[in-house]
């Protein structure tokens, strides 16, 4: 049975509903330096190329890592680009709601609240209270929520959706879906691995570090499976398959990195800002394999 829901989280439940949500990349320097204007152009291609919304700050974008001055200058120069943006806050030494306040006043449109230790129903509570955002959820494969607080969650009156982004897991993954749909919240795929059948389980909306780069290739997939076109959702789920497998395995963290290889190949970012210095370190001979599964 749903559950009520405050009308701005209904607002971004709704309006993200079928969309790509690209979890974008942060462009960085080797040093870790953030070039606003680089973002900001990144950001725009991202938008222009099939992205309905943004994601800036998460789990791809190092979020956790970036000083606040930074992350608001980040947030701002995403929301120029006139799609929605959802701001990650928490994983870091900063406290969730503290970060979620910033966002607000940097114009976000809602935030993905990263998972931590504890009582993570609370945690939600302290962010809504904090800022008055619309809060997506994240159950994440490294901190995977059990049921019965995902349950919790979901029904916050100020929760839009779930990401989900268990990785290999793929009955909790079901479930999740299914808890969300049922709290009457937006499901939202975050299965870079599991993309296409994340989709088929229920999952309404994707939110996705592989859309950090060759967004056709994923919006395809999602496109598709809304037009019901069985065909071309099987033939875009393999090309979308092949490239998940070349950036998403192991070291894990490593993906961040393939996906800067990519989008700077790809003109979306310059060489100079193509480095993740936040993860680990990958062999150069690893590159040309991520590349060429794009272009397969």
């Amino acid at each position: 049975m749903s559950t009520p829901i405050d009308p701005r989280a209904a607002r971004l439940r709704d309006r993200l509903r079928g969309a790509l949500v690209a979890a974008a990349a942060t462009p960085m320097a080797a040093s870790g330096e953030v070039d606003l204007d680089v973002a900001e152009a990144y950001f725009r291609r991202l938008a222009e190329t099939g992205a309905d919304a943004l994601a800036v700050l998460a789990h791809t974008g190092r979020g956790p890592y970036l000083a606040p001055d930074v992350r608001a200058g980040v947030i701002e120069r995403a929301c120029r680009t006139g799609v929605p943006v959802v701001a990650g806050v928490g994983g870091g030494a900063a406290p969730a709601a503290e970060e979620a306040k910033a966002a607000a006043a940097a114009g976000a449109g809602g935030v993905l609240v990263f998972p931590s230790p504890g009582d993570r129903a609370a945690l939600h509570d302290e962010v809504w209270t904090a800022a008055g955002l619309p809060m997506i959820a994240f159950d994440l494969y490294t901190a995977p929520c059990p049921p019965n607080m995902l349950r919790e969650v979901v029904r916050h009156p100020g929760v839009a959706g779930l990401k989900t982004a268990l990785l290999s897991d793929a009955m909790g993954c079901q479930k999740a879906i299914a808890l969300t749909r049922a709290a009457g919240r937006l499901a939202i795929t975050g299965e870079d691995r599991m993309f296409g059948p994340s989709l088929l389980w229920g999952a309404e909306a994707a939110l996705v570090g592989i859309a950090a780069a060759s967004v056709p290739t994923t919006a395809a997939v999602l496109r598709a499976f809304r037009r019901d076109d069985l065909r071309e959702f099987e033939r875009a789920s393999a090309r979308l398959d092949r490239l998940a497998g070349a950036t998403f395995t192991a070291p894990m963290e490593g993906y961040v990195q393939r996906m800067l290889w990519l989008a700077e190949a790809e003109g979306l970012i310059p060489a100079t800002h193509a480095f993740d210095p936040y993860g680990p370190g990958l062999p150069d001979d690893e590159r040309p394999g991520v590349l060429a599964a794009a272009s397969a």
